[in-house]
């Protein structure tokens, strides 16, 4: 009963399964019950968090998958990746791990400082291809679609001559809207970008996701104390980054 529970449904406490029991005439703890699911294979994890899909956005995923499954290698070498994220001064991607000893826990040395509301942040906006990084910048205002047209004006082609991408290279960007009105779509037809068809709700098929991850383990782990450093180590740590940290087929993740 209790291994079919779990399976119906994953989210059933072991408090629940104790008062389930319990008004079925039997008692067991809780021990009892995380014992028989370990024998079965199950454990206790925490539920990742993915965005909300509905049953349109699977199918246009799904699409995306087939279409793209055969594709050779040397097609997603010639695809220029995009996208923006946001670093805070403090927060949680100032998570690291210490060695101490018991009710060590507050020794300065074992602590990693922290403010309220995370101290600041940078948005940046960056790209890259399989041969490696392109260019990182910092947007210091809100990012509206002629900012963002501004941004690719100064920093998309000159990052496709640094990476030497071949003749009909492919540029990605999301579905955010001010990637996809019509202002941008036309002045992207006006300088013959051609633009990889992107299915809407799928952020977490861009490889460059896994650059986003390792620069800001990178960025933590030299732990800038003001804004202006949060920013110089960002453009040191993206520019060490290796071709290979963030090229991945995203057709992989469906």
């Amino acid at each position: 009963m209790i291994t079919r529970t779990v399976s119906k449904n994953p989210r059933t406490t072991r408090g629940d399964l104790v008062n389930d029991l319990q008004r079925a005439g039997t008692k067991v703890t809780k021990a009892t019950i995380s014992n028989t699911l370990r024998r079965q294979g199950l454990k206790s994890c925490s539920a990742r968090r993915v965005p909300l899909l509905k049953p349109v956005h699977v199918q246009a995923r799904m699409k995306f998958a087939r279409e793209h499954l055969d594709d050779p290698e040397e097609d997603w070498e010639n695809v220029i990746w995009s996208d923006e994220t946001k670093i805070e001064l403090f927060g949680k991607n100032s998570i690291r791990r210490v060695w101490r000893r018991k009710n060590a826990e507050l020794h300065q040395k074992n602590t990693i400082p922290t403010v309220k509301h995370g101290g600041g942040n940078i948005m940046l906006w960056g790209c890259f291809s399989a041969k490696g990084p392109g260019r990182l910048i910092r947007v210091k205002e809100r990012m509206n679609g002629a900012m963002y047209r501004e941004i690719l004006s100064d920093n998309l082609l000159p990052s496709a001559r640094a990476l030497k991408m071949k003749r009909g290279w492919v540029f990605q960007l999301d579905n955010d809207p001010k990637h996809t009105a019509r202002a941008m779509k036309e002045w992207l037809r006006k300088k013959h970008f051609k633009v990889l068809e992107w299915p809407s709700q799928s952020p977490d098929l861009n490889p460059i996701e896994n650059l986003w991850r390792e620069l800001k383990v990178r960025v933590a782990q030299r732990q800038p104390q003001n804004i202006t450093a949060l920013e110089e180590i960002c453009m040191e740590e993206w520019a060490k980054i290796p071709a290979t940290q963030g090229l991945s087929k995203p057709y992989k993740k469906t």
